[in-house]
């Protein structure tokens, strides 16, 4: 059964303090998406990518990315939209009928695995509905407003939601059907599936899957490019 990756890379580059798009950023001597897209390639349960980036950044990425780093399994570049949750509808109308499952992930968190990759895959085909995540390590207590604080959270029950996530389809097509019907916007895919009562798997993650915003997840990426050995 076939499944599709959506890499969304429609970020700018304000969070990073740059004029560049953080996701072109040099990570290890590649730019960051090439490290997420590698990941992918390698991912054996991954049949075919759709990349989603700024309208002006197509011919960038035909060209820069795709051909030079030759990255095979991208078949569609879509131009994103306004926001995260808009960039990730554009994408999934390019899912064709007979993909059974949508791995969605983020082009900024570039120490993916193709191994956790196809975990969150064979998971979702059993489940149906799967996001990848971390337990906190934290203690985490919610805070009013005014800055009181309101209680101590049960630290056992809380995870740090990273992506990739993956959905059969149909559910991830009619959570965002309902989402817009609704003028729903949510922080991720899987809050888009969770209103709809579908449940949702959570599946161990690893502390190195960063999402690189700032400068300081940069410096943070430095860091484990090094450890792992990275070379471009």
């Amino acid at each position: 059964m076939k499944t599709v990756a959506l890499i969304v890379a429609g970020g700018s580059g304000k969070r990073m303090g740059c004029d560049r798009s953080k996701q072109y950023l040099v990570l290890g001597g590649v730019p960051i998406i090439v490290h997420t897209l590698r990941a992918f390639e390698k991912a054996s349960l991954v049949h075919d990518i759709i990349l989603v980036v700024p309208e002006r950044d197509i011919d960038y990425v035909k060209l820069s990315i795709i051909e030079q780093y030759s990255i095979s399994k991208v078949t569609y570049i879509i131009a994103g939209g306004e926001k995260r949750q808009d960039s990730v509808r554009n994408g999934l109308e390019s899912v064709s009928n007979d993909c059974h499952v949508v791995v969605i992930h983020d082009g900024v968190r570039p120490f993916i695995s193709a191994e956790l990759i196809n975990t969150a895959v064979m998971k979702a085909h059993e489940e149906g509905a799967v996001t990848v995540g971390v337990p906190v390590k934290d203690t985490v207590k919610s805070v009013s407003g005014d800055g009181i604080i309101k209680e101590t959270l049960d630290r056992q029950e809380l995870w740090l939601t990273q992506t990739p996530q993956a959905f059969t389809r149909e559910i991830i097509q009619q959570a965002y059907r309902r989402a817009y019907e609704d003028n729903f916007y949510g922080t991720d895919e899987a809050s888009l599936v969770e209103r709809m009562n579908v449940k949702v798997i959570m599946v161990n993650g690893t502390y190195e899957n960063i999402k690189i915003t700032t400068p300081e997840d940069l410096a943070i990426g430095e860091f484990i490019t090094k450890k792992r050995g990275v070379i471009s």
